[in-house]
């Protein structure tokens, strides 16, 4: 399977935030951001052309080339550029190649292949900083949308003794599985599914995907928390976070918090059970 790579010349970080975002509902799977430039991949055999036009058309004007690269060429080139994150002492993620990190409580071996969630984008890593604030210690969790299964791994590694690691995505759930073995995890189960399993209800939600699909499944979110437990969602830029509010008090959760880096924000909501 081939992959097409679009760098984008944009006029300012924020254009760069916001083209990543709607890239992102459109399937595009993995983003390299360096100062206004924007590279940007997606598997040949999903590409749509008419939705690519689509997202173009919000902007004013906007440069880009396309380049097919083969499957070989794609692990190659994140190998190349994947360098290592260190969010505060508390996580660090790194590949197989790179050396031990020290001075963080925990260390998380990712291999991202093709698959979404390194640490390096602003999402993941405000869920990660979001994770060092919740008591994982014997609870259930579910990563709904885990990509690479890092934030699975990482709660593993903070007590969670049930994890549940679901993704539409197939390259996401083998790169999750192989993820899974390189940091010994036990306790992840990984099932490819689209949408949250009705028959279980979990005491932490991880939810790091974009604004249309949490907003769409924020009902589900709720009816699978436990009463008093902590969903984490990120995935949006700043200006949604007013409909994502809504979303949540719709749903019958609580909003307690929003943290932002750069553009892009994440939400700590609870729920208080009183609706259910």
């Amino acid at each position: 399977m081939n992959f097409l790579e679009f760098e984008f010349e944009t006029e300012s970080r924020s254009q760069l935030e916001q083209l990543v975002a709607l890239l992102h509902v459109q399937d595009f799977e993995g983003f390299e951001e360096e100062e206004n430039t924007l590279k940007a991949f997606i598997a040949e055999t999903r590409f749509d052309e008419a939705d690519f036009t689509e997202v173009l058309d919000r902007f004013a004007s906007i440069n880009y080339t396309r380049t097919v690269i083969e499957q070989v060429n794609w692990n190659q080139q994140w190998e190349e550029g994947f360098r290592p994150v260190i969010i505060d002492e508390f996580a660090a993620i790194r590949a197989d190649f790179h050396e031990a990190i020290s001075g963080v409580e925990h260390e998380v071996i990712i291999t991202p292949k093709m698959s979404f969630g390194t640490g390096h984008h602003a999402t993941t890593f405000l869920m990660i900083r979001q994770m060092k604030d919740v008591d994982f210690t014997g609870k259930s969790v579910l990563d709904f949308g885990t990509g690479t299964g890092v934030l699975a791994i990482l709660a593993e590694k903070c007590g969670a003794t049930e994890i549940l690691a679901i993704d539409y995505d197939e390259w996401s759930i083998i790169n999750t599985r192989e993820n899974l073995e390189r940091n010994n995890s036990e306790a992840v189960e990984v099932a490819m599914m689209d949408t949250i399993p009705a028959a279980k209800a979990f005491d932490i939600i991880l939810a790091n995907i974009n604004l249309n699909i949490l907003t769409a499944h924020m009902k589900a979110i709720a009816a699978a928390t436990k009463p008093g437990g902590t969903i984490l969602f990120s995935g949006f830029l700043y200006h949604d976070e007013e409909q994502m509010k809504d979303s949540i008090q719709q749903a019958g959760l609580q909003f307690l918090s929003t943290s932002q880096r750069g553009d892009w924000i994440s939400i700590v909501a609870k729920d208080t059970g009183f609706m259910k």
